[in-house]
């Protein structure tokens, strides 16, 4: 698989990664990583954060040790700038806000968070950019880096990220939901949806390492793109 790389230098790669595809092998080690075909690669590979498999977008990995320890206090403090973009259910009630609520592993669930007094602190920034009928379009930012943490912060507030099967309804966006008067195609057998992933996408990324500052930026893919369009033009 071929990889869109953002920029490479003899320290680190950034990587759009797409949709689906994780950003290190899971404990299962059955599906393909980001990590590992960069490991095929360059040998030595360094994680740094991690993306949901799921979410699209701007993410680094370290080339070498010394990289690795500068990009992981950046990473694990508050030192880099990152935003991101998404659908939500529903209409926030203000235009924008902050999620301020620790996280932590839900007790029962494994692979699962919730917000909990005890858990870890987490905050994320939001502001909608663009309202619909039935879902908002925000820009986001979280100042920390807690697993799932956009995700969790959204289902606090009471709109979580549309397609969502652990915070959401998990339901699939299809046309014939925005459409009054939709009509499926005689050459199609069942309607195929205009959106099934979490519909989240890392957009930019910023951060100072020694002197210089970089600043990332992953285009918006195609496939939410296309999505706004349609909501633009039948779910406002």
């Amino acid at each position: 698989m071929r990889l869109s790389v953002l920029f490479e230098n003899d320290a680190f790669i950034v990587i759009d990664k797409p949709s689906g595809l994780l950003s290190i092998p899971d404990r299962f080690g059955v599906d393909i990583s980001v990590k590992e075909i960069l490991r095929q690669q360059f040998g030595n590979i360094f994680t740094v954060h991690r993306l949901d498999k799921d979410t699209s977008g701007v993410i680094v990995f370290a080339k070498t040790e010394e990289a690795h320890q500068a990009l992981s206090v950046l990473f694990e403090g508050r030192d880099v700038e990152k935003h991101y973009v998404g659908l939500v259910l529903g209409n926030p009630v203000n235009n924008e806000g902050s999620v301020d609520a620790s996280i932590m592993e839900h007790p029962g669930k494994n692979g699962k968070m919730v917000t909990h007094v005890k858990g870890k602190p987490a905050l994320t920034d939001y502001k909608v950019v663009e309202r619909f009928k039935k879902y908002a379009w925000l820009s986001l930012q979280i100042h920390t880096g807690k697993t799932h943490q956009i995700r969790v912060h959204m289902q606090h507030i009471g709109s979580p990220i549309a397609c969502d099967p652990l915070y959401g309804n998990n339901e699939p966006i299809l046309l014939s939901s925005l459409k009054k008067k939709f009509k499926l195609s005689k050459a199609e057998e069942e309607e195929r949806p205009i959106m099934g992933r979490l519909a989240l996408h890392a957009h930019t990324l910023t951060f100072t390492l020694g002197t210089q500052t970089f600043n990332f930026e992953a285009p918006i893919p195609k496939d939410l793109r296309a999505l706004l369009q349609q909501l633009r033009k039948w779910d406002t």
